[in-house]
């Protein structure tokens, strides 16, 4: 079989082994969605300022809840489900068949790529059914790319991550240890506008601040603009360079010792 088709055979197989799994499925869709009601519960009243004006707190938390739902499908959720089945030997056994390393790593990235994409059309229509939030159309090019990117990255580093995990008990605490504290300093549940200078401008070293910056200006709305920015998306392009070298070079196939 020609190996682009056997990829894509891959990503259907990895879809359906998601689906037979109805409890972590119907979780990791509703898991954005309780931050997203939650947060606009208690600063949906409050007003944020953006590039331009001030708008309403729940034009700020579409875009960041989005952020958060893509790097929870590719980072959270593929770090520790490779990891689990290094430990239960399943790699090991899809390493000796004749299936090929990057058609594997594909379909697990193409299955998260496309359960983010699903929270993302949960989370805007959502926004704009209850909360008011203008699907945004003028800035769709900049939205779909950033989204793309972003969604590449943080899978690229979900399957890099897994190199310094040693087991299976050791992975939620070591992702989460990693993922949150810069979820609550990069724009994700709090806005940092008022936040000290030095403290942005080390956010904005990793990931997920550019991230979430980028979305941000997809939807605002006073944006006039493309929506494009370019240097933020330059930050998330060098981590997936860098995730996929380490991945790469790093990958263990094998439980370790």
């Amino acid at each position: 079989m020609n190996n682009l088709l056997l990829a894509f055979r891959q990503i259907m197989y990895e879809t359906k082994a998601f689906r037979r799994n109805p409890p972590a499925a119907v979780f990791t869709f509703i898991f954005p969605l309780i931050f997203l009601v939650m947060l606009n519960l208690l600063f949906g009243n409050n007003t944020v300022d953006v590039t331009g004006g001030t708008t309403h707190a729940s034009t700020f938390y579409v875009p960041a809840i989005t952020a958060f739902s893509v790097i929870s499908a590719c980072y959270t959720n593929l770090a520790m489900t490779i990891t689990f089945s290094r430990d239960r030997g399943h790699l090991k056994r899809i390493k000796g068949t004749p299936l090929p390393s990057w058609v594997f790593f594909f379909g697990r990235i193409g299955n998260s790529i496309l359960i983010s994409m699903i929270l993302v059309v949960i989370v805007v229509l959502s926004g704009a059914l209850f909360y008011n939030v203008p699907i945004p159309i003028n800035t769709l090019p900049a939205l779909l790319i950033t989204l793309i990117i972003g969604a590449a990255t943080f899978s690229s580093l979900g399957i890099a991550i897994t190199t310094i995990i040693p087991n299976a008990d050791a992975a939620p605490a070591i992702v989460n240890a990693l993922i949150l504290p810069l979820l609550f300093i990069s724009d994700i549940f709090i806005p940092m506008h008022d936040a000290p200078k030095w403290l942005n401008i080390f956010t904005n070293i990793f990931p997920v601040k550019p991230f979430s910056s980028a979305l941000q200006s997809a939807f605002n709305p006073f944006q006039t603009n493309s929506g494009f920015e370019l240097i933020n998306i330059g930050i998330m392009t060098i981590w997936l360079l860098l995730g996929l070298f380490i991945a790469v070079r790093y990958f263990s196939w094998e439980p370790k010792d």
